[in-house]
């Protein structure tokens, strides 16, 4: 198993203290909320409430206060209890694709183009308010009997609200591997065709039921790549929250079949060597990516 890594991944670090145990306590909730510290941050149909900016190269969160009507009109079943962040109370307004006014100088966007251009630490928290948000959206009813359910625990547990099966959800995260292969000298890398000109990067996959990570590397690489693989290392992981993952990332060792077949998920893998990712003909993955770090260590090994 490697080191923790010394820098967190993108998304992730010790930038939010989630404080679970508050989420218990009806009353430090309404404490919370009309604290006129607490910052609250605003998402509407996913999207995320950003101060404006004309220049269009940096973002930042456009925080609100208890005193806003956006937030004094809000229902209970709406707020998130997201934890502390930057030495204060944090609440997420959870609210429907709707039409609402927005405050001045202020505007509803995506997380996913504004990642390059957010603080490291205001990323990883729309990252979580994210995830939250559209495990809500999709947990608006029961699984079980299709009744509605309703938001309990500073909303952090969906209840049905049928009282003789009054089963409880909790948010979803999907696991996926995502894997640098190496036969030592040379790093086995793949592109979908969406992706723009001359990308490559790591194989990736979705843990299927019944499997461990070891077992999901090694069909994923296969499935895709035709490479057999050994020696799987855990590197580190990274929430992605695209629309629910956690990206588990690993190194393998090629194994005996190092011919690339491919699958019908990739267009394109190829082998490649550290003069040829050097060189800059291949187009890699954002900094911002766990596959980024994946191929900068094996890069840096070289």
């Amino acid at each position: 198993m490697s080191p923790h890594p010394s820098v967190p991944n993108f998304f992730a670090g010790p930038h939010i203290d989630r404080r679970s145990e508050v989420r218990e306590d009806a009353a430090a909730l309404r404490t919370i909320r009309a604290d006129p510290t607490t910052r609250f941050v605003l998402s509407v149909g996913g999207q995320h409430l950003l101060l404006a900016d004309q220049a269009g190269d940096t973002a930042r969160i456009a925080f609100l206060d208890a005193r806003h009507p956006l937030v004094s009109s809000a229902p209970e079943s709406d707020l998130v209890l997201l934890g502390r962040f930057a030495d204060a109370w944090c609440v997420l307004i959870d609210l429907p694709e709707q039409s609402i006014a927005l405050p001045e100088a202020t505007a509803l966007a995506e997380l996913r183009p504004l990642v390059a251009i957010l603080p490291a630490p205001e990323s990883a928290l729309l990252a979580y308010a994210r995830g939250l948000s559209l495990w809500r959206a999709r947990q608006r009813f029961c699984g079980v009997c299709g009744q509605p359910t309703r938001s309990t625990r500073g909303g952090h547990v969906l209840r049905c609200t049928n009282p003789q099966s009054p089963h409880e959800f909790f948010p979803r995260i999907d696991p996926a591997i995502i894997v640098l292969v190496s036969d030592g000298d040379r790093a086995l890398l793949g592109r979908q065709a969406s992706w723009p000109p001359g990308r490559y990067s790591t194989i990736a996959g979705f843990v299927e039921p019944g499997e461990s990570l070891e077992d999901t590397v090694a069909r994923e690489v296969k499935e895709e790549t035709g490479v057999e693989v050994d020696e799987v290392r855990y590197q580190s992981s990274q929430p992605w929250p695209f629309p629910a993952s956690l990206m588990l990332g690993f190194r393998a060792s090629a194994g005996a079949q190092r011919e690339i077949r491919r699958g019908s998920e990739l267009e394109d893998a190829q082998w490649y060597s550290r003069a040829d990712l050097r060189s800059g003909r291949v187009l890699l993955p954002p900094p911002q990516a766990i596959a980024h770090r994946l191929i900068g260590a094996w890069l840096d090994e070289g």
